[in-house]
């Protein structure tokens, strides 16, 4: 879905309409619309020094506090923007973590306003592919289990896979959460001993490929992720390398998942590849 072009996304700002509170927080990259309203009702959110109410309509100009900090909204004239991430092992997919690793975060370009909200996670020594965006309402669409996205990994382990076990992953094996199965299972090759699969399934629970192969007494010693829905691991991207999306992408990508519009017009500036 990336486009390799060199021009720079592009973003049209229209005149600014009043946009419900819970909604504006949402796509400026502050969490979901439901925790917004949640957070609302708690009386977290202040409006021009007034504590806020679910449904409340804000104009451009309002002063917007979340637990008395200033926040920075972006209403619907401007079209949102979303990055690829190629996560090196290494890295934790959190801005807070008592044992101090290296963020993700850290990795990415800076932002003005908002913030970048990672749709999903890797594990710690997990690589491959990550998406972020500024809208917190196009990451809870992309993460929600009714649009079926497909996960897709490159997986090493030490040995081949018996015929036997491959059976029970394709047809579902049982894990403390819950019931998984891979939704394909392919040869990819190897050297030696160790040996590489790809596997793809539609969910995204915690150390779930990992988790799957060791039910199945396999251990996998390498795991990167390849395919995010319509997104591919762009062959050309270093790790710890970012790429923008292009902005026609962009709006096809809110337009699959029935949100606004927005048109491109004005430049907006890019980051450069790390």
């Amino acid at each position: 879905m990336p486009r390799e072009t060199s021009k720079r996304t592009r973003h049209q700002e229209f005149a600014a309409k009043p946009e419900r509170l819970h909604k504006l927080l949402a796509q400026s990259g502050y969490g979901s619309r439901r925790e917004m309203e949640e957070m609302i009702e708690a009386g977290r959110v202040a409006v021009d020094g007034e504590t806020a109410t679910v449904g409340l309509l804000v104009s451009p100009g309002a002063r917007v506090k979340i637990n008395g900090k200033l926040v920075q909204l972006k209403f619907s004239n401007r079209l949102p923007r979303v990055i690829l991430y190629h996560k090196p092992e290494g890295e934790i997919v959190s801005r807070d973590d008592p044992e101090k690793r290296p963020s993700v975060f850290n990795a990415l370009p800076r932002l003005s306003g908002g913030r970048w909200v990672a749709v999903g996670r890797l594990d710690f020594n997990t690589s491959g592919l990550l998406l972020f965006t500024t809208s917190g309402e196009l990451a809870n669409r992309l993460m929600h289990p009714r649009y079926n996205l497909v996960r897709e990994y490159a997986v090493r382990v030490l040995g081949e896979i018996s015929d036997e076990a491959r059976l029970r992953l394709r047809e579902g094996v049982e894990l403390e959460d819950g019931p998984a199965k891979f939704a394909a299972f392919e040869d990819a090759g190897g050297d030696g001993a160790n040996r590489w699969y790809r596997v793809a399934l539609y969910e995204g629970r915690n150390r779930e490929v990992r988790r799957m192969f060791e039910s199945v007494g396999v251990v996998v010693s390498r795991l990167m992720r390849v395919r995010y829905g319509p997104f591919i691991l762009p062959p050309g991207l270093r790790r710890g390398q970012v790429r923008e999306i292009e902005a026609p992408d962009v709006q096809k990508l809110l337009a699959d998942f029935g949100l606004d519009v927005p048109a491109p017009g004005r430049p907006l500036h890019r980051p450069r590849e790390r």
